[in-house]
């Protein structure tokens, strides 16, 4: 039972100053006995022998306190195993309770307050903020959050995943938002920072050794199980999810990072500073961002660059998604550069394709030029290339031809109808038109077309105009007129006659 702190006060002030037992407080108060029993535990007080009824556990507390000295961790049910092995009888919960009594309480650290200079030292991390689906994906919402920690300015940015490319790019918006550097960065031992750790013993990551070497500042861990050295950066992300995430509304991450740049130069800049309380965040950044270094002429590279294997289809994989290439470069191994935006396909210098990233999850983002290349070079590829676009326009096309299949009929041409169809009448049209089919029991095209004509007539739409084919288009631009001499002519061999 989870009580207030008002009702623990009572119970202290009850036990000590009234002189009342546990199990009088207990009924007075409302509460379980056990919940008396956690508070003054909890206090320090350990009710007297006499107070209570003897129990078979007492002559095991030697045994107990002894064992819970050595390793104040070890589990109830691993303490209850132990006594039940020398002979004791009682109940597993009953020891749990009377266990937790007897429990040696941590002593409580004092922590000095820790002060810095202005421009000396700031503080990072990442915060988590729930997942975002886009598409087909669930990809996790991260905070990049940097403090500094004379002025307490923040810098916020959201990110769909914690990559190093990611750390590294929220590092220089600061730092560019900032138009300053702060001499030293402390982080949590989070692996974009810190690769392995043995004691004092510390082994960087070498992506971030590099990039700080170029902007001149000394990256810093904190010590282990050590989260008041960073507190400042802690009560920050604490401070982001009251103040300014909650019920937050967003369309997506850009309109997110918008928003947090707005409140980073705005209500977070106007609250108290910490460290002097007469004036503001935003007038003792102004004094310390003449302190911060200067930002280098060269920027850091900031592109994530992984090497992929092309398998058998034009296409490399890259971040969950397929992106086209031109299909002579199959079975070959190329080097994908990305930025939050785009996405670059190289075969060493050269580039082969330029996309729009995609944070969806199975998309394929295809360059026309890369397909019609494919088709041409191979006519087997038009019609697979058909039944694709059936797939992703109109799912339900799938299990048409499936059951079209199975029933024996001619399928590229249920393909070719179908994908004039969805020329005709678009992507989400057939798809209802084939689901009306499906539940019809009729997997025809024959179907389709009268589920198509009588969803077009409820919504008053006109036929689709048909377009001609291009070789038919051109024969008829043309027209050639006939003379109507020979006519005369045969009136004229008539009349004399």
């Amino acid at each position: 039972m989870t009580i207030d702190s008002e009702q623990e006060a009572q119970i202290l002030r009850y036990y000590h100053v009234e002189k009342w037992r546990p199990g009088t407080i207990a009924r007075q108060l409302h509460v379980h006995h056990g919940t008396v029993a956690r508070v003054l535990a909890h206090a320090g007080v350990v009710p007297s022998a006499a107070r209570r009824r003897p129990s078979q556990i007492d002559a095991y507390l030697p045994f107990i306190h002894e064992t819970l000295t050595k390793f104040p961790t070890l589990t109830a049910s691993r303490v209850y195993a132990m006594v039940r092995e020398r002979g004791y009888g009682g109940g597993v919960d009953h020891f749990r309770h009377v266990l937790s009594l007897h429990r040696p309480r941590p002593i409580t650290e004092a922590y000095l307050r820790l002060r810095s200079l202005p421009g000396e030292q700031a503080q990072v991390d990442w915060g988590h903020f729930g997942h975002q689906l886009i598409g087909r994906a669930r990809r996790p919402l991260m905070a990049f959050v940097m403090v500094l920690s004379f002025s307490r300015q923040i810098f916020l940015r959201f990110y769909l995943d914690a990559r190093m490319e990611n750390f590294l790019r929220g590092h220089v918006a600061a730092f560019q938002a900032w138009n300053g550097i702060p001499r030293v960065l402390l982080y949590d031992n989070l692996k974009s920072a810190v690769l392995e750790r043995r004691a004092d013993a510390i082994r960087f990551h070498p992506t971030l050794l590099t990039f700080s070497a170029q902007y001149r500042y000394e990256p810093r861990p904190v010590a282990v199980a050590r989260g008041n050295e960073k507190g400042r950066v802690e009560r920050a992300i604490r401070y982001i999810r009251d103040n300014f995430f909650a019920a937050r509304a967003f369309t997506d991450v850009d309109d997110l990072n918008a928003q947090a740049e707005q409140w980073c130069n705005g209500l977070a800049a106007d609250r108290l500073c910490p460290e002097d309380r007469t004036q503001t965040v935003r007038a003792v950044f102004e004094q310390e961002q003449s302190q911060l270094l200067w930002l280098p002429d060269n920027p850091y590279p900031l592109e994530e660059c992984v090497e992929v294997s092309v398998g058998k289809t034009p296409y490399v994989r890259f971040d969950l998604n397929d992106y086209s290439i031109p299909h002579t470069y199959v079975k070959r191994t190329l080097t994908v550069r990305a930025s939050l935006n785009e996405v670059r396909v190289l075969d060493g210098t050269a580039i082969l394709a330029a996309h729009p990233r995609s944070y969806d999850k199975g998309a394929q983002i295809e360059l026309p030029e890369h397909i019609d290349a494919l088709i041409q070079h191979k006519r087997a590829a038009r019609q697979h290339r058909g039944i694709d676009q059936l797939a992703h326009a109109a799912p339900a096309s799938q299990t048409l031809l499936t059951q079209a299949a199975q029933r024996g009929d001619n399928l590229r041409a249920i393909a070719t109808t179908l994908q004039q169809f969805l020329q005709d009448y678009g992507a989400a049209e057939l798809q209802a038109a084939i689901e009306d089919a499906l539940q019809r029991g009729v997997p025809h095209p024959n179907a389709v077309r009268l589920a198509l004509e009588r969803r077009r007539e409820a919504q008053h739409i006109p036929p689709p105009v048909v377009t001609l084919p291009a070789h038919l288009s051109e024969r008829d631009i043309h027209v050639k007129t006939h003379t109507l001499e020979s006519y005369d002519k045969l009136t004229k061999e008539h009349r004399y006659e």
